[in-house]
């Protein structure tokens, strides 16, 4: 049913590409692909190893050690089992885990003292937050006061870039500008008239929602659909995850009533996902992708799912989760991206901080960033691009912007070939 998916997973020569989206000024060329076969045997000579390889890691060389941050199972499962896979490589004397808070709008100091606490670690060479909520700013501040030879590595950060890069070694964000376009184009082609936004003040306050929001708008006019904004509560405030997923199972069947079986819908937060992914497969509408795309992101809580025997085997999880779609009627209506955003990222920035460490890799070469990206998504097309301030033109060489292929399942399902679509240059600099 997914041969297609099947042949991008087994492909004996691995390979991450990261493509051009834009025009040369804002993107890194499509000359960024990484042979991840002849990676190995460079880095197996060294003494170095990849996932799924059986050497040790007991090199005396391979001296280390990282700390991972993300949010709990409740928000960010996908980060939280990245993060996990990267401690399980290679042990938990050299990678310490931590958790946010959930609410960690509100409990802004205990969430900076569980980032900053990790630089009490003598032997800690990298801190990686994924994802960077509001308060990681301040977190890199105080460890670079005391540490500044320690890492901070922000992803998928909330705070301004301008605010945060200057505290940060490395930033690495989904690309919200591509995928603004990106998901409103893939909407037309699948024949949608309506796109809908659902999220709620705080995060509309930050700088990638905001403009993302405006790039969207621009892309409907330009595609003849129709953009419409829903506001849902927020999972930080006093009504916690259990009555923001209880407003968007409630409000669902109105608002595709309202807007019509034709219309798309986007959430900006990680628990709401999950029960909109669940009405819209009983109500109609079209969901084309995550905020931070999955398989794992939504589908199994909608879908009743259990995939603890499938963990960490994405195609295995994506064919389960596909044909789960398929049964209740939603083949050509939902997509993702065939590995986990947030699963890659938190394991990826590790396994980047690593080589870098290791003196493998250069901190801020995308080629670099790829490899260690593809050791968890063997296979899988990426897109990446160097952050453009609007204000002032300017390329940031610190922060990226990367979005994989969507993948609508079906039977079968197919790619959207998102990932080399050029985007209109206009659209880099719509605030």
């Amino acid at each position: 049913m997914i041969k297609k998916v099947g042949r991008l997973f087994l492909v004996s020569l691995l390979t991450v590409t990261l493509t051009a989206c834009g025009n040369s000024q804002n993107t890194f060329s499509s000359s960024s692909t990484v042979d991840l076969a002849h990676a190995y045997e460079t880095d197996e000579a060294e003494g170095d190893t990849l996932k799924g390889q059986d050497e040790e890691t007991s090199d005396p060389a391979d001296d280390f050690r990282i700390g991972i941050v993300t949010g709990s199972f409740s928000q960010s499962e996908d980060d939280r089992r990245g993060a996990e896979a990267f401690q399980e490589k290679y042990g938990e004397d050299r990678v310490t885990l931590a958790v946010y808070p959930d609410n960690f709008a509100e409990e802004q100091e205990p969430t900076i003292q569980t980032i900053v606490n990790l630089a009490d670690d003598p032997g800690m060479k990298a801190i990686i937050v994924n994802q960077a909520v509001d308060g990681t700013t301040e977190a890199f501040r105080r460890i670079k006061e005391k540490r500044p030879d320690i890492l901070c590595i922000a992803g998928e950060a909330y705070e301004d870039f301008s605010d945060i890069e200057p505290v940060s070694d490395l930033v690495v964000n989904s690309d919200f500008v591509c995928r603004g376009y990106l998901m409103i184009r893939s909407a037309h082609e699948l024949g949608c008239d309506t796109f809908v936004h659902i999220s709620f003040p705080r995060h509309l306050s930050y700088e990638t929602v905001s403009r993302q929001v405006a790039v969207m708008k621009a892309a409907c006019e330009e595609f003849g659909m129709d953009f419409e904004m829903e506001t849902a509560p927020d999972p930080t405030t006093e009504v916690g995850v259990p009555g923001a997923q209880s407003y968007i199972l409630e409000h669902v069947p109105g608002w595709v009533e309202k807007y019509g079986e034709r219309s798309a819908y986007f959430c900006t937060n990680d628990a709401h996902t999950e029960p909109l992914i669940k009405k819209l497969l009983e109500c109609g509408g079209y969901f084309i992708e995550a905020d931070l795309p999955s398989p794992l992101m939504g589908y199994p809580g909608a879908l009743s799912l259990d995939l603890a025997e499938e963990t960490g085997d994405f195609e295995k999880i994506l064919k389960t989760v596909e044909d789960a779609v398929v049964k209740k009627g939603g083949a050509g209506r939902f997509g993702t991206w065939t590995y986990s955003y947030g699963y890659t990222v938190s394991a990826g920035l590790a396994e980047h901080a690593r080589n870098v460490i290791m003196g493998n890799s250069e901190l801020n070469n995308i080629n670099d960033l790829a490899k260690a990206y593809g050791v968890f998504s063997p296979g899988a097309e990426w897109n990446g691009s160097g952050y453009t301030d609007t204000k002032n033109g300017e390329k940031s060489e610190k922060t990226f912007l990367i979005y994989q292929d969507t993948y609508i399942m079906g039977d079968p399902g197919h790619y959207m070939g998102s990932t080399k679509v050029e985007v209109p240059e206009k659209y880099f600099t719509i605030e």
